[in-house]
């Protein structure tokens, strides 16, 4: 068979099966900016990979992660956030940019924490005697009835954010709840809102855990 002759049955193929073709990249073309727009404005689904939510949240966990309410309201203490950490380099190329979008191929890294500190807020960690570990917010004790324990917290040194701080504007400080084990902004610092992807609402998964996940945190 010729070059020529090749060249004419692709094109008779494709004149063949154009509709059906046609159809396909419809389809597909659909499912991706429903996918987009779901991702984006919506929710997404997302997998608890660490120990660094004990007990509120252990491995293998499922979550809804809700996106909508970014838009319109800032995050709230007590509030389970779902970003992408301060040193994680967010590259703006397009392929990159589709990956976040879709969840197709992201490898970009994403933690999840709780707010502790807001905006204006005075930020402080202090132990007693005793070895106790309490967060201060505008000298004023929190409580925190969902961390694993008072008492398992790495000591404070120079190189981590235990304050006294004040928050800047559209900064958060994020903590896990096993305080223990979890890499927070005691180690890479305040979090800027612009990072926030979206807040976890619901643990749908193992089904013998099924919860909701709005606790708030409460200055004494």
């Amino acid at each position: 068979m010729s070059r020529e002759e090749f060249i004419e049955n692709l094109k008779n193929l494709y004149e063949k099966h154009k509709p059906a073709i046609k159809e396909c990249v419809e389809t597909v073309v659909f499912v991706v900016v429903m996918v987009i727009i779901i991702r984006f404005f919506i929710g997404e689904i997302r997998w608890i990979p660490s120990g660094s939510m004990h007990p509120t949240l252990l491995e293998g966990d499922r979550i809804f992660v809700e996106r909508f309410s970014r838009f319109y309201k800032s995050p709230e203490r007590g509030e389970i956030w779902v970003f992408y950490p301060p040193f994680e380099n967010l590259q703006k190329t397009p392929v990159k940019t589709f990956a976040r979008l879709t969840g197709f191929f992201c490898k970009d890294i994403a933690y999840i924490k709780r707010v502790i500190g807001m905006p204006g807020d005075k930020f402080e960690l202090k132990a007693d005697k005793d070895g106790k570990y309490t967060v201060y917010i505008n000298d004023k004790p929190l409580n925190e009835p969902y961390i694993q324990s008072v008492y398992d917290y790495p000591p404070c040194t120079e190189k981590m954010v235990c304050g006294p701080i004040t928050i800047p504007e559209k900064h958060y400080m994020m903590m896990g709840d096993n305080r223990g084990n979890s890499q927070d902004g005691r180690y890479w610092g305040l979090l800027s809102r612009d990072r926030f992807i979206g807040k976890a609402v619901f643990l749908f998964w193992p089904f013998t855990r099924v919860k909701t996940l709005n606790q708030k945190s409460e200055i004494k």
